[in-house]
């Protein structure tokens, strides 16, 4: 899942394929615990957040918890680097979630057409978002229709000044 060039070449807002590639903490990568779950059984909340390995680990501590008293809690998808989070959610990829989330297309190439876009460039963005867990298939029939499970996507930042003992060289 993770270390998957970003190939937005076909992009209008400044990507190009040159970009390094998006990688998600290895923790949500291996977790995979949501591939087979039904959509009606999916949280209602997708988090993409770009925290510190420190804050992730608690949240993700915090979210066990909460889910372990039948608590809701919302999937939770962290970047290390905030520069990836920026690079998977481009201006053409977050119209294309507003368009799946509003009204679910019949195919691809529907939404490609709503859209005013190329089919395989539609796709290719799809396909990006499929390996983040926030864009999701259903066969049709010979076409794939695009969804998206969550009520909600939420994106988190985490900016604060760096600590100078991470800055200190160890002994």
């Amino acid at each position: 899942m993770p270390d998957k060039p970003n190939n937005a070449s076909d992009d209008t807002d400044g990507n190009s394929a040159d970009e390094e590639a998006i990688v998600m903490d290895d923790v949500e990568a291996e977790a995979s615990f949501l591939e087979n779950l039904d959509s009606k059984d999916y949280p209602n909340v997708l988090r993409l957040t770009s925290e510190s390995e420190e804050a992730h680990r608690q949240g993700s501590l915090d979210r066990l918890e909460r889910w372990e008293n039948n608590e809701e809690v919302p999937h939770v998808v962290n970047f290390e680097n905030p520069s990836d989070l920026r690079a998977l959610l481009t201006d053409r990829r977050i119209e294309l979630l507003r368009s799946v989330m509003s009204e679910q297309p019949d195919s691809i190439r529907q939404l490609a057409d709503r859209l005013n876009r190329d089919v395989k460039t539609v796709h290719n963005d799809l396909q990006v978002l499929a390996e983040y867990d926030i864009v999701h298939f259903e066969q049709a029939g010979r076409a794939k229709r695009p969804f998206v499970p969550y009520d909600s996507i939420e994106v988190c930042l985490e900016i604060s000044m760096s600590d100078p003992a991470d800055d200190a060289a160890p002994a």
